[in-house]
């Protein structure tokens, strides 16, 4: 019976390598060419007189399937034609390993026999019958719409199906004395590094807490500062995103009952990095991106900036301005700082109801919410317009962070940036802001510069910074996670200057 096969990855070799009658050696081979990793699974039977191995992944392959259409006749029929045995499934019979290693990276499964120059290729692919819906907090306008779920088996074969490759290897580690709860390291072998990979271990195997409930914990046992507001691991429920930093030789880390995957180690322009600047033009993925950045200045500084003005500093401003915010401020009986606060206080409120309460619901407290009380607040001469509409600019900037723990970060950085500049004005500011850079120049994560490629400075790795260059530019990996290799790709526009030259 004939198996229809998809198109196998380019990265696997296409040396064909021809079965040992030793069933040893050919599942010794299969396992060191899968880099041992501990998702190949293996399932022993008897038939026709001789010994026998199923080899399959456990997270690509419907393992009832196998238990039911494949373990279960052979169990009941131990002699006879594989093919009567095994009428419930598509196989194929092949003799080189090679293709065996292919088959099993692509979800089949694997029957070797003892003392056969052949093995029979089995159509037993997993087909997860899962809500692809979209992580809520990582949407995109382009590109894949699916999600991490809270099974680590189906978020590996997201992996795998994505990576069709034998060097993406996976280690489990079990963590928590009375949780037990499972966690694996996903990354590809021929690509992270080594080193990488033995801190990432031995600080997950270092965890001696009864209870490992989220990858939360996992970040906060493993990360290289604990006491720093950044965080120094990303979280994605995308595995998309997944993919792509895999492929640049970093770790994914996913733990049993949560959608989330943490990735290490990374940089602080990788929170500000989306899926969306990559499924679009390189042209409109640069302006979004200086957009975002440049809002992690306007949400960290702009009340600062607007309190030491105002405070201090109001010489700077042109003489109409400063009519018109005098204006404003003349009924108002707190100074700039206790404003600021008492509105940020009041926007922490609304948006944490919103959170809490049922999508509908708390959209509507949000909207209602900060349109009544911010109308009365004014009217009754607590805070001034002027501060309305700093916090409302402050509020949408750091709405504009793909990630929810750096936004989280940025609000609570401006509040001692608002206390230094009541307390000195622009000076405090600027000790603050030199404070907060030399903090994140010494930051790492996984012995990784939290600032790089700007400290220490990289310039080829420049190109996926600040802005974004064309893809088929990005020749290089990052240098950050120091990959086995560096490059990539070659040139990919190859055939524009053939062109050109017989032109």
């Amino acid at each position: 019976m004939s198996l229809n096969r998809k198109k196998r990855s380019q990265s696997t070799s296409k040396k064909e390598v021809e079965l040992d009658e030793s069933l040893q050696k050919n599942v010794e081979y299969i396992e060191e060419t899968l880099f041992h990793s501990q998702d190949l699974k293996k399932r022993k039977i008897r038939f026709n007189g001789r010994d026998g191995m199923i080899l399959y992944i456990d997270s690509l392959t419907d393992t009832q399937l196998i238990r039911r259409d494949v373990v279960k006749p052979l169990s009941q029929e131990p002699e006879g034609d594989l093919e009567e045995n095994l009428l419930a499934v598509d196989f194929q019979e092949e003799k080189s390993l090679a293709s065996a290693v292919e088959a099993v990276i692509a979800g089949h499964s694997v029957l070797l026999l003892d003392g056969q120059r052949s093995f029979f290729t089995l159509g037993t692919n997993a087909t997860h019958a899962r809500s692809m819906s979209e992580p809520e907090n990582e949407s995109v306008v382009r590109g894949p719409h699916d999600g991490f779920v809270e099974q680590l088996t189906i978020n590996l074969y997201s992996i795998r199906k994505r990576i069709e490759s034998p060097h993406l290897t996976v280690r489990f580690i079990e963590v928590g004395r009375v949780t037990k709860t499972k966690l694996a390291m996903v990354y590809m072998r021929d690509l992270a590094n080594p080193d990488l990979i033995r801190e990432i271990e031995k600080r997950m195997k270092s965890i001696s807490s009864d209870s490992v409930i989220s990858p939360g914990y996992i970040q906060e046992f493993t990360e290289d500062n604990p006491w720093s507001p950044f965080p120094q691991q990303l979280s994605t429920e995308r595995p998309d995103r997944a993919v792509a930093n895999l492929m640049e030789g970093r770790v994914a880390i996913l733990s049993e009952e949560s959608p989330t995957a943490l990735i290490v180690p990374v940089t602080l322009y990788a929170f500000y990095q989306s899926p969306d600047d990559y499924h679009g033009r390189w042209i409109i993925g640069s302006f979004v991106r200086a957009i975002r950045l440049m809002s992690f200045l306007i949400a960290t500084h702009l009340p600062a900036l607007y309190i030491a003005t105002v405070s201090f500093h109001p010489e700077i401003l042109p003489i109409d301005l400063i009519f018109t915010i005098k204006s404003t401020l003349e009924r108002v009986p707190f100074p700039p700082l206790i404003e600021a606060m008492l509105m940020e206080l009041i926007f922490e409120l609304l948006r944490e109801a919103g959170v809490r309460l049922p999508s509908r619901v708390g959209q509507t407290i949000g909207i209602v919410g900060g349109l009544v009380i911010g109308d009365a607040i004014v009217r009754a001469g607590l805070v001034s317009y002027s501060m309305i509409i700093v916090v409302a600019l402050t509020a949408i900037a750091s709405f504009l962070v793909p990630s929810h723990e750096m936004s989280t970060a940025i609000r609570l950085l401006r509040f001692p940036l608002m206390i230094a500049a009541a307390t000195l004005g622009y000076i405090g500011i600027s000790f603050g802001l030199m404070i907060v850079i030399i903090h994140l120049c010494k930051l790492q994560s996984f012995g990784t510069p939290y600032l790089a490629p700007l400290a220490p400075l990289h310039l080829k790795d420049m190109k996926d910074v600040l802005f974004r260059a064309p893809i088929w530019q990005m020749n290089q990996r990052p240098h950050d996670p120091h990959p086995q290799r560096k490059k990539q790709q070659a040139y990919s526009r190859e055939w524009n200057q053939r062109d050109q030259r017989e032109k």
